[in-house]
């Protein structure tokens, strides 16, 4: 990582020596992508925490990073270089217990997708089922500990907090839990309960022939993102996907307070019955009640916009410190959180909304702007990976230029809050 920093350092310095003296060739984008894919390949050597970085990268909507990395980094969602095919076999032989040839009636061993914890090869089982069979790559949970001490080590030198631990804490448990397929087996169980519908299609779990880092589960076929948008789809099949990923997102808001927590295009394909396929269950989140139920309340405290409310929110969510009360910098942080939190509210204003709205997608780049030169985060250890779920849809749907309908939303929520009625 160090020799790639010095690389891509050396890049931008060489095209400003080039501009210094004239040469008129020196393209800044030219370097802006050969730095990005230098980038990418290393965090695809390292691959597990560092891929997740790139994945992060991806879904960046704040505008500080040249669009040209965003591009490039969405290849971390599901087209990272695979590990060789055999090491593929000795990763079953170890965990399955005998060769592919002996565990499955025909096994594939060219990936067909691949990303940062994993790849995943098509396979028929011995009674000819297709079936998708996700392989951990070596080591990758062995690493994660050392990943993130490297991590925090950087970040307490750019960032002013006082819980940078329990933040930490927080990556590293979801981390693990990525990497525990068997437990990733029980969450996609869970989800086929609830979300195979007219709507929905989930994969099915395979027990048998999966351990704790081989994950067998049944074969969706569809398109990912980029391939539905490659396609030039008609404003219809845009609204269609766009509301079936607005109503995941809120069909998941119910009493058990558990949610897909991983929303990015890897994780979704738009499948040729109109149904939105959901395949990644990795990143599934349990949130406490307490906090699960002040997150969902921030909506509709907003639209009402009555100040005692939003405080007392802001006090039960960690993000209003009432000692600090009228200090300048208690003062900036917590009209930052109302503004953007008025901006998250906009798309509910409404009977529908339309993700195509520019002046949308510049505002939520300009509060992300500003929340970095904020002197560092606050509030809920839980926010990481409920604002990565809020923030992942809203790029998804603004990628797509999909218009959705909110009616049905809205009432979910109500009823989550106020099941009485």
């Amino acid at each position: 990582m160090a020799k790639t920093g010095l690389k891509i350092g050396g890049n931008y310095a060489k095209y400003h020596l080039k501009k210094a003296f004239g040469d008129q060739t020196a393209s800044k984008e030219d370097v802006h992508r050969e730095s990005a894919q230098q980038l990418f390949k290393e965090l695809t050597n390292l691959r597990g925490t560092a891929l997740k970085l790139a994945q992060s990268i991806s879904m960046d909507q704040s505008g500080l990073l040249p669009d040209t990395y965003v591009e490039i980094m969405t290849g971390a969602q599901y087209k990272v270089p695979p590990i060789n095919k055999a090491m593929v076999r000795s990763i079953i032989k170890q965990e399955l217990g005998d060769w592919p040839e002996n565990r499955f009636s025909a096994f594939n061993p060219d990936a067909v997708a691949a990303a940062s914890i994993g790849q995943v090869h098509k396979a028929t089982t011995t009674g000819g089922e297709g079936i998708a069979v996700k392989i951990q790559y070596p080591n990758v949970r062995e690493t994660i500990k050392s990943d993130l001490k490297v991590a925090k080590i950087v970040f307490e030198r750019l960032i002013e907090t006082d819980n940078i631990d329990d933040y930490f804490d927080e990556v590293y448990n979801k981390l693990m839990d990525e990497t525990d397929y068997l437990q990733e087996g029980q969450s996609i169980d869970h989800f086929a309960a609830r979300f195979n519908t007219d709507k929905y299609e989930t994969p099915r779990w395979i027990p048998e022939l999966s351990s704790g880092k081989v994950l067998s589960m049944s074969w969706l076929s569809g398109e990912h993102l980029d391939q539905f948008l490659a396609g030039n789809p008609s404003q219809e099949a845009r609204n269609h996907y766009g509301q079936l990923l607005w109503d995941f997102f809120h069909d998941q808001i119910s009493s058990d307070c558990t949610i897909h927590a991983d929303t990015h295009p890897g994780n979704f394909l738009f499948l040729p019955n109109g149904k939105l396929g959901i395949i990644d269950f990795g990143c599934v989140k349990r949130f406490p009640e307490s906090f699960f139920r002040s997150y969902i309340s921030a909506l509709p405290y907003h639209l009402e916009n009555d100040p005692d409310k939003l405080l007392q929110l802001y006090t039960d969510l960690e993000l209003y410190d009432p000692a600090a009360a009228g200090t300048k910098k208690q003062v900036e942080y917590i009209k930052f959180v109302h503004d953007f939190g008025q901006t998250f509210a906009e798309p509910y204003r409404g009977g529908s909304f339309d993700f195509a709205n520019p002046e949308f997608s510049e505002s939520i780049k300009r509060h992300i702007q500003r929340a970095s030169k904020l002197s560092g985060p606050r509030g809920s250890r839980h926010f990481i990976f409920a604002s990565r779920v809020q923030v992942g849809l809203y790029t998804m749907l603004a990628k797509m230029r999909a218009k959705v309908d909110v009616d049905h939303s809205r009432q979910h929520i109500d009823a989550y809050l106020n099941p009485s009625l």
